[in-house]
């Protein structure tokens, strides 16, 4: 398998890809914002749609899209008694516009797959390179604000007690968050990115007793499915987000039906 250029291309992006969006993810599921990077996987896809139709690579056009959208919705849904029917209002309006841009850039049905979910074999060399970049510029953001991001994500009400700078702090963490949706959507698609955002970190706090072992086993989750995820789209020529959404959805069921019979 690895004799083949673009699988090594593959699995490098992809580990990287799983490593940010595992580490991430336990701050999305500790600050409840599933909800948003599920909007913001959809906002991604008209990014995406909006790069294809002016003729740039469409992860230039997640980034721009999701950047802007994360720090507005983000915004939104704390100051606004209707968060839901905001969030569901922008989530249709990108959607349609996703689809408006794919369809006057007159690109095929394939492109648009790709799009929605993900075509982590035919990542280049370049895009790798991009990828990883991106990868490493997240964890550090994340790295910088370790402390008061703990603190704010996990006792967001002490750290406003103690005058802890939690608008700054969730501003850094926003930026963060649509920068994993638009690497982790090479590898799942837009459509799916939340996947790796949420499941793996869901899993790990039936595990981890601290924020650094939940960290670890997220990550750990994460890239059991999208190495394992790889391999068996590699075997089968079946879509690799179809195995890495089983292969998650699994492991959070046992873990799950174990954390049950234990309590």
């Amino acid at each position: 398998m690895f004799q083949f250029e673009f699988m090594r291309y593959a699995f490098l992006a992809s580990t990287f890809i799983a490593v940010t969006c595992g580490i991430v993810g336990v701050y999305v599921v500790a600050r409840s914002f599933s909800f948003l990077a599920h909007t913001l996987s959809e906002i991604g896809f008209a990014g995406a749609a909006f790069a294809v139709f002016i003729g740039i690579s469409p992860l230039w056009g997640m980034l721009l899209f999701t950047l802007l959208g994360s720090i507005s919705v983000g915004e939104l849904s704390l100051h606004t008694d209707q968060k839901e029917s905001s969030i569901s209002a922008i989530s249709a309006l990108f959607i349609g516009m996703g689809v408006l841009f794919l369809a006057i850039s007159g690109s095929n049905s394939r492109y648009a797959t790709n799009i929605l979910f993900g075509s982590i074999v035919g990542v280049d060399q370049q895009d790798v390179i991009q990828l990883i970049t991106l990868s490493l510029v997240v964890l550090l953001m994340l790295l910088a604000v370790a402390r008061p991001l703990n603190f704010d994500s996990f006792d967001h009400i002490g750290a406003v007690a103690t005058g802890l700078k939690t608008g700054a702090v969730g501003i850094v963490f926003l930026v963060a968050l649509a920068m994993s949706v638009s690497i982790g959507s090479q590898i799942v698609g837009s459509l799916l990115v939340f996947i790796l955002l949420t499941l793996p970190a869901s899993t790990a706090r039936y595990i981890g007793r601290s924020i650094g072992a939940m960290a670890c086993w997220s990550v750990l989750f994460a890239l059991i499915g999208v190495w394992a995820g790889l391999y068996f789209g590699f075997i089968t020529n079946w879509p690799v987000t179809f195995f890495i959404a089983v292969i998650e959805v699994a492991i959070y069921l046992v873990a799950y039906l174990i954390h049950a019979i234990r309590n």
